[in-house]
């Protein structure tokens, strides 16, 4: 496997872990409402501003990963999506990354 997939798998290994402790440390202390949480991505302008730009880019990445999946035919780098929009762009990105650079067989 070449360097620059390492570097794929370890950044999407950490946007997962990463941004999930702070997910469930919030919920552990606000209890596990998900619309609460929905709810304090729009406390502020600034909160609000971060939300709408994740979730452009999510929507961008989405709109790529179909695009190449329908000409590279590679299905397996579907799982990005969900992950996306389950874990978020920081996870769904460098997965795709690395599912995306895998060598391909004829």
């Amino acid at each position: 496997m070449s360097p620059m997939r390492w570097i794929y798998l370890a950044l999407a290994i950490w946007g997962a872990i990463h941004p999930m402790y702070y997910f469930v440390s919030w919920f552990q202390e606000n209890g596990w409402s998900l619309g609460a949480m929905i709810d304090a991505w729009y406390v502020n302008d600034a909160t609000t501003g971060l939300t709408w730009d994740l979730t452009i880019a999510a929507v961008s990445l989405t709109i790529w990963i179909i695009a190449e999946v329908a000409v590279r035919r590679n299905w397996s780098a579907l799982i990005a999506i969900p992950a996306t929009y389950c874990i978020g762009v920081s996870c769904g990105l460098p997965l795709y990354l690395f599912l995306r650079s895998r060598p391909i067989t004829p």
